[in-house]
């Protein structure tokens, strides 16, 4: 096996390819002058299997599918066996169905493409909705970085702290986190307004009280909910509050108004590269590279 460096994953796919002892294959990519993408593998997969690592996160997550879609085309004329696209963040996962009549499906729709591209399965990880891989083309998988980022609390002295999801649907997580963390987990409720349709979060039943709380959720986009978290648990006597995501995009100024809220710090993977990237997903996803050989 290969690993392919894509533009918007280089580092990690650079630490993938120690980790697995498999020989990295460089790219040389360019943006035209009028906005289209250029890529060209930088060494030879004739008759290889090659993972293609691109992530497809904010911004520019169009411009970084077709890259993804390119590498896989140029590794398959190159003459590549099998092309394993690693995904570490899927963009377009959360539009999994039709909400309003005349959408379409968008992750259905990327899915069709990157077959047509050429690829042949497909790794992603903490993906939105797990049951949307089912319907791909090709065989797709998704793996958890929540064991990850709940041993990077333990390295930091945290060990006991108590996990706790946004909401009751995102509660597998914590739960993932506390077999990590051995402290207690739980979630916070929403309530919605039946008049005015508006939610807010409630702690009732919720015990913190001087505890070093680590809230945690797959994706962290404009913050509103984790600065919702945060403020509930200083009023709930929390002494330490943390947060943790898979994949934190952090669009505008939620990084600031989460550490406004009380937050001490926010802590997410290399699957959006960014200030917050502080666990690499290079372990994970060489494990399962290596176990797929």
């Amino acid at each position: 096996m290969k690993v392919i460096s894509g533009p918007a994953s280089k580092a990690l796919a650079e630490k993938i390819s120690v980790l697995t002892g498999y020989p990295n294959v460089p790219v040389a990519s360019k943006i035209f002058p009028d906005g289209e993408s250029y890529v060209r593998l930088e060494g030879s997969v004739q008759g290889e299997t090659v993972a293609v690592v691109q992530t497809t996160c904010p911004p520019m997550q169009d411009g970084r599918l077709f890259q993804l879609a390119f590498m896989a085309d140029a590794a398959k004329r190159a003459g590549a066996s099998k092309v394993t696209a690693v995904v570490p963040y899927l963009a377009y996962a959360r539009q999994d169905k039709m909400f309003l009549s005349g959408e379409g499906i968008s992750v259905e729709t990327i899915a069709r493409m990157l077959k047509a591209a050429g690829i042949d399965e497909l790794i992603t990880v903490n993906v939105h909705s797990e049951p949307t891989l089912k319907q791909f083309p090709f065989p797709a998988k998704t793996l958890s970085a929540i064991p990850l980022l709940a041993e990077y609390f333990v390295q930091k002295g945290h060990k006991g702290a108590f996990a706790l999801s946004p909401d009751k649907g995102a509660m597998y997580i914590a739960e993932q986190a506390q077999e990590v963390l051995d402290g207690g987990a739980g979630h916070l409720d929403k309530v919605r307004d039946r008049y005015t349709g508006q939610t807010r979060q409630t702690a009732e039943g919720l015990n913190v009280k001087d505890q070093t709380v680590i809230i945690l959720d797959d994706i962290i986009s404009t913050g509103g909910t984790i600065v919702g978290a945060a403020k509930i648990l200083r009023e709930q006597g929390a002494k330490h509050v943390f947060c943790a995501c898979v994949h934190g995009l952090l669009i505008g100024d939620a990084e600031k108004h989460i550490l406004d809220a009380g937050v001490e710090e926010i802590v997410g993977t290399d699957s959006v590269p960014g200030s917050v990237s502080k666990v690499s997903l290079a372990p994970l996803i060489s494990k399962e590279l290596k176990a797929q050989k």
